[in-house]
């Protein structure tokens, strides 16, 4: 076990850093899927190369489309007729195992879809019972599971409860236009977490050519049609800043990532009124979003259901606060890559933190922290917590850095560089 934690480096002095991000995972694997079902062939530029994004192509070259290039050199996908009789593994990809099935059930044949131990946790019961009610032939609740395609699905109006995950309706509209009657998808249950991410999904496939209507609330539309190729350009992650932008609060420095759009459907720009909220000054300018640190990080009470990828990041900061903080809205939480809820609270009070599950978030209370273990649970965003708590607490052993490379390979060379380039 010692082998695998990685001393989290102590800031001896404010960083002053300029931090280039690689492209969105959500972006790119969303991208990657369209691309795969166009009508003819497109690059995507910018791609993010990471366990996430491996995982997606390894899954649509599986079933048919012609991958050449590289992330770095940009992608040129071909569409291909749609095959079955292949296995596709998953990983902990969230949008592999929930993105894909939708169009094995275009393939010809037998699609078997399996994926890490904690991915047959993950909640997909509500996205395989919507595509047998849409016309698919599925055996099992979760993974592993079969999908036998027949070449095409009907598709049509369906009802699901996608409260564990936005994801469970993002899926079935990537694949929507390639269905016969197209596809309508009503939510029907508690609040939808991470809004933004659907917005980000009809974004794209309006940009695709597709016709999308969303509005009417909980309630989206895609109309059957072609998709089209082209080039597209991958936006850099904006939730893989957070802990980079922390830093800049940590340290009392500064931290610009270039390349921040002005407008994005990515929850990550909410990081800007997060920042701002617990103590930074944040501007967005041509060189990019800079966050400075005024020395001292504030707590909050925030409702983070549309942004709950941030969480992590927030809580490690809200650790190091002067003051309390609430984070709302997270219930979803329990069911990604680990219970980051349960971990997060575990984690930071194992430092001497003092940390409390409330029924859909995290209270968080100040209280000086020591050296330890910072244990991950093989989730990415954990380590970068753990990095972040690291930065201010000698000692800071995170468990697994690596598996940051799901959405951010090198993650640990970057933090490093950044603290090497401290004024």
């Amino acid at each position: 076990m010692t082998a695998l934690l990685w001393p989290a480096p102590t800031a001896s002095a404010p960083v002053d850093a300029t931090v280039r991000l690689p492209g969105s995972k959500s972006i790119t694997n969303r991208a990657l899927l369209l691309a795969a079902l166009a009508d003819a062939p497109g690059v995507v530029r910018g791609a993010l190369r990471s366990r996430d994004a491996d995982l997606m192509v390894d899954a649509l070259r599986s079933l048919g489309a012609g991958f050449a290039g590289t992330a770095e050199e940009g992608w040129l996908v071909t569409p291909g007729a749609l095959r079955g009789d292949v296995s596709v593994y998953v990983g902990l990809a969230g949008t592999v195992m929930r993105f894909v099935p939708p169009v094995a059930v275009l393939a010809d044949g037998e699609v078997r879809f399996d994926g890490d131990p904690h991915a047959r946790k993950r909640p997909m019961r509500a996205l395989l019972d919507a595509l047998r009610a849409l016309g698919a032939d599925v055996d099992g609740d979760a993974l592993p599971f079969t999908v036998r395609g027949r070449g095409s699905i009907r598709g049509g109006e369906v009802t699901l409860d996608a409260s564990a995950s936005s994801q469970l309706v993002s899926g079935l509209l990537l694949s929507g236009a390639r269905f016969d009657e197209g596809v309508t998808v009503r939510h029907q249950g508690p609040p939808v977490p991470s809004l933004p991410h659907i917005e980000m999904t009809l974004a794209m496939l309006r940009a695709a050519g597709v016709t999308v209507d969303d509005s009417v609330p909980d309630r989206w539309r895609v109309e059957p049609g072609p998709i089209k190729g082209g080039e597209v350009v991958v936006e850099p992650d904006l939730s893989n800043a957070a802990p980079f932008l922390a830093a800049a609060l940590v340290t009392g420095g500064r931290v610009t990532v270039p390349g921040w759009p002005a407008e994005t459907t990515q929850p990550g720009d909410a990081l800007r009124g997060l920042l701002t909220a617990m103590g930074g000054n944040v501007r967005l300018g041509p060189e990019g979003l800079t966050v400075t640190g005024t020395g001292r990080i504030d707590g909050l009470d925030a409702d983070l259901r549309d942004v709950g990828e941030l969480t992590p990041s927030v809580a490690a900061l809200a650790a190091l606060a002067g003051s309390p903080s609430r984070l709302r809205g997270i219930a979803h939480l329990r069911g990604h890559e680990t219970d980051r809820l349960a971990a997060l609270t575990k984690e930071i009070n194992g430092l001497g933190g003092d940390v409390s599950e409330t029924a859909d978030g995290l209270e968080i209370r100040p209280r000086p922290l020591h050296g330890g273990a910072f244990h991950t649970y093989d989730d990415h965003r954990m380590a970068t917590a753990g990095a972040i708590i690291g930065l201010a607490v000698t000692g800071t052993r995170v468990e697994n850095i690596a598996t940051t490379a799901k959405t951010l390979p090198g993650f640990d060379a970057m933090w490093t560089r950044m603290l090497g380039e401290t004024a």
